[in-house]
């Protein structure tokens, strides 16, 4: 048997070049496009277990859809001036604030919805619609477009006043204050004014312009300024005064947007310019005077989009997402601040984003990695397909799904199923 030497001038075996082809996912897209209005958009908001999409608009009005059909099942106008802002109420009331100096609560029972228009504002915005009942409507400041925050009240903190037997939650709502740096909070259903956030005297803060209240031990009420300030103030039930316990400032341009994160140990911020902030959801003060002005956030980002209109953190805790005045949404790891993905589909600006809430198991908690949602997916999976009909595979399907709904100044919402 003859063999080749290398030497022997024949020409040697090349192995050919292996290329390695990495395949590109397409950009994501949006599952449904809402386009019931025909002003822009300034506000999304998941209820009754993720069956509904409410969006409300710059004139005013406000849509209920049906998430499973993707149908309008009541409409009307809740405000003459813009919706600042959306809620909800236990199972049958919602609630809008509007810059109608108004913050209204209606009853919108689900069994009731048959008998409301569902003629959208893009197809008649002038037409009067049956409201819904008006449960509660308090006079508020709206000289800026700062939303309401509203929490479920502890039994702990209520007075006798307050105590209503056939309401089972009572709500704290928190609104810009009279005065341009301070806040008001309100209890529900008494309507009471509880007590008055003070402005933050040391600092030239200016407007109140985000707002989050939430209990840990205590209620406490955590805003964002003009100045790019972020703050924390607790409340003393004993003399209904309030402490400030954290003061910041990671921003160079006014604080747009802030949320806590699910597990209370930190909340972020987003601003006009381009910088997100994580800062320390402290309970406690630093110093006898209670002013940690002096220290930075636990993180600052430099996103390189500045106007991120609003943020919100998934119940989760794995991700938050931004709306961009440059008509995107973005999603970040809220461990990491690293941006996942970017969600094109508008041509202008976004104004709001909201998270559909679903239970997660306890093993895909706020320290679980995104990544690993397998099993809400397979949990989906399977109770999607045991419901028996097309229409409860429908709403199953709706009622697990962490939708991501946007908002923007084109008078469209989409909607998107990501991680």
């Amino acid at each position: 048997m003859s063999s080749t030497s290398p030497s022997s001038g024949s020409p040697r075996y090349q192995q050919p070049e292996l290329q390695t082809q990495v395949a590109t996912l397409p950009p994501p897209q949006p599952t449904y496009i809402f386009r019931g209005h025909s002003a822009q958009i300034h506000g999304v908001h998941f209820l009754r277990q993720n069956s509904r999409l409410l969006t409300g608009d710059a004139d005013g009005w406000v849509v209920l859809w049906n998430l499973s059909t993707k149908r309008a099942v009541a409409v009307w106008r809740a405000h003459d001036g813009a919706i600042l802002g959306l809620g909800d109420w236990a199972e049958d009331k919602i609630i809008t604030h509007g810059r109608d100096a108004s913050l209204k609560v209606w009853q919108l029972r689900t069994q009731d919805e048959a008998t409301f228009s569902t003629v959208l504002p893009v197809d008649d915005p002038v037409t009067h619609r049956q409201n819904p009942w008006l449960l509660h409507s308090l006079s508020v400041n709206t000289l800026n477009f700062c939303s309401f925050s509203s929490c479920k009240q502890q039994r702990s903190e209520l007075t006798p006043i307050d105590e209503v037997d056939d309401l089972p939650e009572p709500l704290v709502i928190a609104v810009p204050g009279t005065k341009d740096s301070q806040v008001d909070v309100f209890q529900l259903p008494s309507e009471r004014r509880m007590s008055t956030v003070p402005e933050v005297k040391s600092k030239k803060a200016g407007m109140v312009m985000a707002i989050r209240i939430l209990y840990t031990n205590d209620l406490l009420a955590i805003t964002g300024y003009e100045s790019g300030h972020a703050a924390i103030h607790a409340h003393s039930l004993s003399d209904n005064t309030w402490q400030l316990l954290y003061l910041c400032n990671a921003h160079t341009q006014p604080i747009l947007s802030l949320d806590a994160s699910p597990d209370l140990k930190c909340f972020l911020t987003s601003s006009a310019d381009a910088v997100i902030g994580k800062h320390p959801l402290v309970e406690s003060p630093k110093t006898q005077s209670g002013e940690r002005s002096a220290d930075g956030p636990l993180k600052a980002v430099n996103t390189g989009h500045a106007g991120q209109q609003s943020l919100r953190v998934r119940n989760d805790g794995k991700i938050y997402a931004t709306a961009g005045w440059d008509g995107r949404v973005r999603v970040y790891s809220t461990k990491t601040m690293k941006e996942l993905a970017v969600l094109k589909w508008h041509k202008e600006g976004i104004y709001g984003v909201a998270f559909a809430n679903i239970d997660a198991p306890p093993h895909t908690a706020a320290s679980a990695p995104v990544e690993d949602d397998v099993t809400v997916a397979s949990t989906t999976q399977s109770l999607t397909h045991a419901a028996g009909s097309v229409s409860q595979r429908r709403d199953a399907k709706a009622r697990t799904t962490h939708w991501l709904a946007a908002g923007s100044k084109d008078g469209k919402v989409s909607l998107w199923d990501i991680y």
